[in-house]
């Protein structure tokens, strides 16, 4: 018997191009996963996952920060459950900030509310936001100094989300008119210079306000004025604040007072003036930008190196176009 020769050439050359056509037709309508007929639809960094508007989603994969505003450490994953609450606390600079943030947020993911300072409502300042975060009270810490050694052995992770300046201010009505250079300023408020006449002015002792040890704006100004030493001891013409507040410090400041606050919580106050240093003011903006004026710091957001989506978009929102003119609004300038 002869063996059969099989169908004619001609029919495995249709059934070929039949195969091949109807792939293609389902590449060309997005029914092969993982393609895409148009190549733009695909990140080259990686995934991005559709928000919900009621809870941010799962996010499997790092997402590109936005352009030129630095964006997440690298370490920091979000593989962390979402909160019922996304709850935050720390810096009472940034109260504006994260409060218009929240309305944002909250406006997105209705079915997520946000909230700032533990227990009540009321932030209880940078390092007591940390060690909220810390503790697992929270999930970001507003913070208005960088993150200690200490702090980032312990798995913590700062965002700068905007950019501020401090400013050293007096009464409106204090004798003094002239400006301090940061040797002066140092030696003002490590007790090595006590009287008014020392640096120019009348012969009145210098009364200090100092700001409360949880402040992180009392850490910078320790940093960045006394290059890490310590204040002078309170005494009868130096006193540190118990609580993290301006207002009250502002007010007592009379005609023979000094402290310092944010160049936000400064301006437009009527009662006091600020005192140029090394010949620059804190409202040159373009000072604070380019570092000539001394004193200014960038503002972060504090998160676990394990945290969620929730968070992340949080600070996604922070960093994004409308998160800037809000930093801007609320007297930082964005970055």
């Amino acid at each position: 018997m002869t063996a059969s020769a099989g169908p004619p050439p001609i029919v495995y050359i249709l059934v070929l191009a039949g195969l091949g056509g109807g792939g293609y037709y389902a590449y060309r309508q997005g029914w092969i996963p993982g393609l895409s007929a148009n190549p733009s639809d695909v990140s080259q960094e990686t995934s991005f996952v559709s928000v919900s508007p009621n809870v941010p989603p799962p996010v499997t994969a790092p997402v590109a920060p936005p352009a030129n505003l630095g964006g997440f450490p690298a370490d920091v994953q979000f593989t962390a459950p979402n909160p019922a609450v996304l709850q935050m606390d720390g810096s009472v600079t940034m109260v504006k900030f994260i409060q218009s943030l929240r309305t944002v947020y909250n406006l997105q993911f209705p079915n997520l509310p946000a909230t700032y300072g533990i227990p009540d409502g009321k932030p209880g300042g940078t390092n007591r936001g940390i060690q909220n975060l810390l503790n697992g009270t929270v999930q970001i810490a507003a913070s208005s100094r960088p993150l200690t050694p200490q702090e980032l052995q312990a798995g913590i992770r700062a965002i700068p989300v905007a950019r501020d300046a401090l400013a050293v201010v007096v009464g409106v009505n204090n004798p003094y008119k002239g400006g301090l250079t940061m040797t002066q300023l140092a030696g003002i408020f490590q007790g090595r210079i006590t009287n008014w006449s020392q640096v120019g002015g009348p012969n009145v002792p210098i009364k200090v306000l100092n700001r409360a040890r949880d402040s992180g704006t009392h850490d910078l100004f320790r940093n960045l004025v006394l290059l890490g030493q310590d204040f002078a001891p309170d005494g009868p013409n130096f006193t540190t604040f118990a609580q993290d507040v301006t207002t009250p410090i502002l007010r007592a400041l009379g005609t023979d007072g000094i402290s310092y606050t944010t160049v936000a919580q400064a301006a437009n106050q009527q009662t006091i003036r600020i005192v140029p240093i090394e010949g620059i003011s804190p409202t040159d903006t373009a000072a604070v930008r380019d570092g000539r004026y001394p004193i200014s710091r960038q503002v972060f957001l504090a998160v676990r190196q394990q945290t969620s989506p929730a968070v992340k978009a949080f600070i996604d929102l922070a960093l994004s176009p409308q998160g800037q003119a809000i930093a801007g609004r609320s007297d930082f300038l964005p970055l």
